[in-house]
């Protein structure tokens, strides 16, 4: 234990600016995991790496698309990299003054087949590549050779969403694509090009939902996700308006002069997030991410959204309450004899549809009603966090009960998981997987190895979100972390396996009593996590008792003659001793109490030293105080 001897000015600065950068502890993560309390693995990328990394079987098999090549990556095995040059048709035997760079790589329902495009900035081409081969040639096939001969002029932007639907003999590819040139809006690539009529609006996409429908494939729909630039420029108007905007797939445009190669098919509706009572509106919509179900219309869609003032916040839609306003809400400013008229299912040539219809979809495409968030209830979760990308994973309980849980990236190069059920929505950890600040761009989770994967500027890292022995090695900390993922085996908190005891919804650690006991904490844990420490102080010493801190939603208290609660900064509450004296010899406790269950974390006894002991110097305390404060700051 280190001795600090501070003036008194000192620790009044100290203690204000603690009590300054402590946060509200109902939006804070419960745990916090760094790279020292879980596994983090980690590969640096050499180059400028636009493309999303793909997950490969086996587990731990990840490709990443550089600007001139495919890249393998193994953390199994981080010396077992393959790299392999995409070579375009394009450039003949001029490969190396090839111009073209990578902006999209795909994987193709074909075994070994990855769909990948390039760029020169002023045009784009595509091809299949056979990733078995030892020195594959980027070729043209079949199945996507109309999609290579509808997209040359157009330019794939990086971060644009897309999505490549293919049937047994031919193949779609879908780029929503984002700014304000003519091009922006939903764009089709295939035996049919369709894209948006001008609306010269400025828009920017962050996610596109496929819905296939084996029965009846004229029905199969895009959804896409996007937030629009306000055109009204009040004082008292939001800067961007989020969207949703559905087309169907069998769209292949108008008839020649009236809406020829453009969506006619097209709808738009506004998203609402945040609670009306509470007058809480959150406008940017900042990323999409859903849960596929088996019927379509129960496919869960989770926004992220942000408002003028920095909150994010995440609302909860599903697939059918979207689509019930497509089929049933009026268009905006459109009479009431019109809505009728309109078609809102796919139809099967829109090139047939009557002149009327076509001058309605041209004059407007947004409806009336918004679409409010399951339920119609408020946001899942909101906070002071600054989000940037949102991930959703689904976990069933022993008594098959969905778990949803989100992952979500900070702006600080920090992921925090949460947990949503029917009872509650709780930061349950947040993982510190980079040594620096660094800015995540996106997240991929492996579901059978609960692996989640993070691409970084110039790494990707591997971690390891099932770190149960990390919540504890009692019972009753393993259900109170309420993970999904883990669950109690009788000696151990492990990964969830069949009939293993945890509480999800609730983290009930009383259900722990049922074990035998050897087996069982008591509701109060006597045992500290470290025996009694012996601290001899010169009289009038200055000095800060340390209380490691595990869960920050429990409340820490030091107890020494009375009751006194602790402040949680940076993994630890401290107690300061102003000036040692007599009075302040004797045992110290430092306990944890949450939802009932307490235990202790810390134990000291303090003496008083008779002889003198050397003064630290004056710069020496000042250092020591600057870099407390530093550290407190940091986090």
């Amino acid at each position: 234990m280190r001795l600090l001897r501070l003036s008194a000015s000192a620790c009044l600065l100290f203690s204000c600016l603690y009590s300054c950068v402590e946060g509200d502890m109902r939006n804070q993560p419960r745990m916090i995991f760094t790279q020292k309390e879980t596994t983090v693995n980690k590969l640096s990328l050499r180059g400028d790496y636009a493309a999303v990394p793909i997950l490969e079987e086996p587990p731990g098999t990840v490709i990443a698309a550089g600007q001139k090549s495919v890249n393998f990556y193994n953390f199994q095995n981080p010396l077992k990299k393959s790299e392999k040059r995409v070579k375009w048709k394009e450039c003949g035997d001029h490969q190396h003054n090839c111009s073209y760079t990578v902006t999209m790589v795909n994987k193709m329902k074909d075994a070994n087949q990855l769909f990948v495009c390039g760029t020169t900035g002023r045009d784009t081409v595509c091809c299949n590549m056979n990733v078995s081969e030892e020195d594959p040639m980027c070729l043209s096939s079949p199945k996507t050779d109309s999609i290579e001969a509808s997209i040359h002029e157009f330019v794939v932007k990086e971060g644009d969403p897309y999505v490549l639907v293919e049937s047994a003999d031919s193949a779609d590819l879908f780029v929503a694509y984002s700014g304000v040139q003519d091009f922006v809006g939903i764009q089709k690539f295939g035996k049919n090009k369709v894209g948006p009529a001008n609306h010269y609006k400025e828009q920017h996409y962050v996610g596109l939902i496929p819905i296939t429908e084996v029965d009846n494939s004229l029905q199969d729909k895009l959804y896409a996700f996007y937030k629009e630039k306000n055109q009204d420029t009040g004082m008292y108007s939001e800067m961007w308006i989020p969207f949703v905007s559905r087309v169907c797939m069998a769209d292949v445009g108008g008839p020649k002069n009236t809406l020829q190669f453009s969506w006619t098919s097209q709808m738009n509706a506004r998203l609402f997030c945040g609670d009306s009572q509470k007058k809480q509106h959150f406008s940017e919509l900042v990323d999409v991410a859903y849960l596929h179900a088996e019927q379509w219309q129960n496919t869960r869609v989770y926004g992220l959204f942000r408002n003028e003032w920095g909150m994010s916040a995440v609302c909860e839609y599903t697939l059918q309450d979207i689509d019930y306003i497509f089929r049933k809400s009026p268009f905006k400013d459109e009479s009431a004899g019109n809505t009728n008229i309109r078609p809102r299912e796919c139809v099967a040539d829109s090139k047939s549809l009557s002149l009327e219809i076509l001058k309605m979809v041209e004059k407007t495409s947004e409806m009336d009603h918004w679409v409010k968030p399951f339920n119609n209830s408020g946001p899942l979760l909101f906070n002071h966090h600054h989000y940037t990308y949102i991930y959703v994973d689904s976990s069933k309980d022993k008594k098959n009960d969905d778990h949803i849980v989100l992952f979500l990236s900070t702006n600080k190069g920090r992921i925090h998981k949460v947990i949503h059920s029917s009872t509650q929505t709780l930061v349950i950890a947040e993982y510190r997987p980079f040594d620096q600040q660094e800015d995540i761009f996106s997240i991929l989770l492996q579901p059978t190895s609960r692996k989640l994967y993070l691409k970084s500027r110039s790494e990707v890292a591997q971690l390891d979100v099932a770190n149960c022995p990390q919540y504890g090695d009692s019972c009753e900390d393993c259900l109170l972390a309420r993970d999904p993922y883990c669950a109690w085996n009788s000696t151990h908190c492990i990964p969830v396996t069949q009939d293993k005891l945890q509480d999800v919804a609730f983290g009930n650690y009383s259900i722990c009593s049922h074990l035998p006991k050897k087996e069982l904490n008591l509701p109060f844990s006597t045992h500290p996590d470290k025996g009694v420490e012996t601290i001899r102080l010169p009289a009038k010493a200055k000095y800060f008792l340390r209380c490691p801190v595990s869960s920050h939603h429990a409340q820490y208290n030091w107890i020494h003659l009375k009751k006194s609660t602790c402040s949680l900064k940076d993994q630890q509450c401290l107690l300061m001793i102003d000036s040692m004296g007599h009075e302040h010899v004797g045992n110290y406790t430092c306990s944890s109490e949450e939802m009932g269950y307490k235990k202790v974390r810390a134990e000291y006894e303090l003496k008083l030293e008779n002889r003198a002991t050397d003064r630290l110097s004056s710069s020496l305390i000042w250092v020591c105080l600057m870099a407390l404060m530093i550290k407190s700051l940091s986090c």
